[in-house]
């Protein structure tokens, strides 16, 4: 006997009538109705710390992760192509900063707002992120919650920096530091090379030291030298004896 229920007896059924009341649909809810979720990449080069922070925000309603990358260059490539609302940033990577990924960023595209996330408590890595146009610097060791809150005000454009912090770098920037030019045209990984060839070490050295490749550094090099107006590392290294930093050291 066959019990089966044909797609033409399903066709040509009626459906019952309702008695005493009509039916009604539930109303749907329009995407235009509630708020957009705020879009956050994620820069770390932890795989397990991107994954617990796309756990962390990705879990909450208004929050949503569209991207993250484990390299400097790679988001600086990623996030305008994505546009999120808020880039948690990394301090420090292998490949350059958090904060050089601000700045490029951000030169091009302001309405992107930047949160750096850093083991480090540096008074110059924070110098260098107010310049950069960072809306907040935290530590990593950040409470969950906080740092929640945190991404939910820098999307709605306030910043997260001390306003004691603030004025003291702004009056560092107007009566302090007098930095040559052609140093502050550095980036942060710029820097540190920079830095490395003063003290003598050779593109391996250098290599083994910031965990790169060799023919990464060389390239790093020959931008710094080119930013700097020399042709050769030992013109670095002695211009760098002259800058008050290393002739105090």
């Amino acid at each position: 006997m066959e019990t089966g229920i044909t797609t033409e007896a399903v066709a040509g059924a009626r459906l019952p009538r309702l008695s005493g009341a009509t039916r009604t649909l539930a109303p749907t809810v329009s995407s235009a109705d509630s708020p957009a979720a705020i879009r956050v990449f994620l820069l770390d080069d932890h795989e397990i710390v991107r994954r617990g922070l796309a756990d962390l925000l990705g879990a909450e309603a208004d929050i949503e992760i569209v991207g993250e990358s484990a390299s400097a260059l790679e988001a600086m490539r990623r996030i305008p192509a994505l546009r999120p609302d808020v880039a948690v940033l990394d301090g420090r990577l292998p490949d350059g900063s958090g904060v050089d990924v601000c700045r490029a960023v951000r030169s091009s595209f302001p309405e992107i707002n930047a949160l750096i996330l850093t083991s480090y408590d540096d008074e110059d890595a924070l110098f260098s992120a107010i310049m950069a146009g960072a809306a907040g610097y935290v530590l990593k060791q950040i409470r969950g919650g906080e740092l929640v809150r945190a991404v939910r005000e820098v999307a709605a454009g306030r910043s997260l920096l001390d306003p004691a912090i603030t004025a003291k770098v702004l009056e560092r920037v107007r009566t302090g530091t007098h930095e040559d030019p052609r140093v502050a045209s550095l980036s942060d990984q710029e820097r540190r090379i920079f830095d490395l060839v003063a003290e003598g070490l050779t593109n391996r050295q250098i290599a083994e030291r910031l965990h790169l490749a060799e023919k990464t550094v060389k390239n790093y090099v020959s931008t710094m030298l080119h930013k700097l107006g020399f042709e050769r590392r030992v013109q670095a290294a002695v211009f760098a004896g002259t800058l008050p930093h290393r002739a105090s050291a």
